[in-house]
Formats: C-alpha cells, structure tokens, sequence
C-alpha cells in the first residue's frame, strides 16, 4: 500500500497511465513487467495504470557484430533515455549490467529492485561443466568478461561470438553452432526456463558481471511524482551492494571493451566486495577482495580499482 506521503501523489489511472519504457526482449518485458506489479501493489493501483512501452534499441537491431565494434552498453539504453527525456516515458526499466556508469544530464538511476541470483548459468545439452567439455569445443559468448574467464581456464577452447537474446542463443545451440554458452542464472529465473540444460556457476569459479541479477529504474530528474513512487519500491540492501560495484567498475572506466567482473555481498552491516580484471585472451587475471562497512562500499570500490590497475600496469587492457 502507498504511504501517507504517496497518498499526496497525482496517481495515475486507466485514463492517464504511467508509461513504463523497456526493450522488447521476453527477457525486459518480464523485468518491465515486474516493476509494473510492484508499483502497482505498492499503490493498491489496477495493472491498467500502467503501460508498458517498448522502444527498439540499437544494440536489439544489429546482433552480428560484437558490442566492442559497434559502441558498447548504451547501445542498450540511448534510445529508451532519449524518450525519457522527451517525455514520451515516465521511466526506464533496464538490466543494471547493461548500464553505463554514467547517466546523461537531466537523468537519474538509484531505483534498484530486490537482487535476483547473481550467478552465470554454463548451458548446454552435452556437458554439465566447463571442465567436461572436449578438447577443442566450441563455445559461444558476446561477453568479453566470459569470454576471457573461459579462455583463462581452458585455453584449448574455440570461443566464437554468440549474440541475441535468451531465445535466440538457445536456438544457436540446437542448431550446432556451438555446444555451450553462458546465460545469466536471473534471465532464466526471471523467464521460468527451468527446463533449459543448465548448471549454476558458483561465484568462486566464475565472478560475475557487476550488478548482474539487478534491475534499474531510471526517471527524469525533475519528476518528483516518479521519484516519490519510485521510493516506494526501492530494494536498499541492492543499492548498498550495487553503490560498491559501480563504484569499482567507474574507476576502472569498464565499458563493453574491457573484461571485468566484480560482486558485492552483505553480511548485517559488513560489506565484501570481489574484483577482477582480465587480458581479453585469458592469459593474466588480477583479482582483489575487501571487507569494510556497508556505508564504505563506493570508497571500497574506488580503493580497489586503484589496486588492480596498480598490479595490472598501463598497458593490461590493450
């Protein structure tokens, strides 16, 4: 239910709904459809007062080419925040680790829905592991970050690029072009695809993404009506844990171009976060580990990124 302040709110109606901007992926429909139910349930407020609008992106159009090739994460979200900040949207549903570290003027991102499993999923219909795979298979991924872990664990694999979305990677398996991939253990949560031939990969044997698992809302910065509703949704302990991991990936300047992973945990009040940087060919991983406050977690990040690229010298990412 909305609190006493909410209560204050112009709320929207069937009649003057809220528009909900999202890429039209199964996988970002269920994610816009997700924060359409929270505020809709957190307003005592029928669906029909939201509208999902979808918004083809760049990155959705061109899937034949890698992302380092054709202009990295915003290929994900320019459009959307072009139309939020034209108003044709009240806000932005995006996958956190498709995000930018930076949001253009007039924009802001700290709305963070409950965290879903962060962990990478190892597909495929031949083996249970990455350990059990062939001499030579072939692998696919669009992630460098997977792409360079994979590589450092096995570097007698064949990686070769594997765009598109869940369906669309899948689909790429049964036709052969690869024996595995690696999907995101929150898309398939997220899409109900427990049939799919999958096996979680523990976040000791593969770090994943940063803020991977996570939802973002974006809004306008002026929009306090949105701010207001978006408050009533926002999971804390998320921020608390995705403050630390873009902390690190901001100071790493990490893009679609640079592989990283990095992950933030609480225990009560006590925050950990893991780093790592890779070569894209697997052959040196740098990693880090810090404990601190859960309020220290941006400096942690900072602190960290600092480290790593100390070890890792001028010339590691190129």
């Amino acid at each position: 239910m909305a609190t006493t302040d909410a209560m204050t709110l112009t709320l929207p109606t069937p009649d003057a709904a809220f528009k909900i901007g999202t890429r039209g992926s199964p996988l970002a429909m269920a994610q816009a459809n997700e924060t359409r139910a929270k505020l809709a349930t957190a307003f005592d407020l029928p669906f029909e007062a939201f509208t999902i609008v979808v918004i083809k992106v760049t990155g959705d159009r061109i899937i034949d080419r890698p992302l380092k090739e054709i202009g990295g994460k915003g290929l994900f979200t320019r459009e959307i925040e072009e139309a939020l900040l034209a108003g044709e949207i009240d806000i932005a549903v995006h996958s956190m680790k498709d995000m930018p570290t930076l949001q253009p003027d007039g924009l802001l991102l700290g709305t963070y829905l409950e965290r879903e499993d962060v962990r990478d999923a190892f597909v495929s219909r031949h083996a249970r592991a990455i350990a059990e795979l062939p001499q030579g298979a072939t692998v696919g991924s669009s992630s460098l970050r997977r792409r360079a872990q994979l590589r450092a664990r096995r570097p007698d694999l064949n990686v070769v690029e594997f765009r598109g979305n869940v369906q669309t990677r899948l689909q790429k398996l049964d036709d052969g072009v690869a024996l595995a991939t690696f999907l995101a253990q929150a898309g398939l949560n997220r899409l109900g695809m427990a049939d799919v031939p999958h096996h979680p990969i523990g976040t000791d044997d593969m770090l994943p993404a940063i803020a991977q698992g996570a939802i973002g809302i974006e809004r306008r910065a002026d929009d306090h009506r949105a701010a207001q509703m978006l408050e009533a949704i926002h999971h804390i302990p998320t921020g608390h844990r995705l403050a630390a991991e873009r902390a690190l990936l901001l100071a790493l300047d990490g893009s679609c171009e640079t592989p990283i992973a990095g992950l933030a945990d609480l225990d009560g009040g006590t925050l950990r976060l893991r780093g790592e940087i890779l070569r894209e060919d697997g052959s040196r991983v740098l990693s880090d580990d810090m404990t601190g406050s859960i309020d220290d977690g941006p400096r942690m990040g900072r602190e960290m990124a600092a480290k790593l690229l100390d070890r890792a010298g001028p010339h590691f990412f190129d």
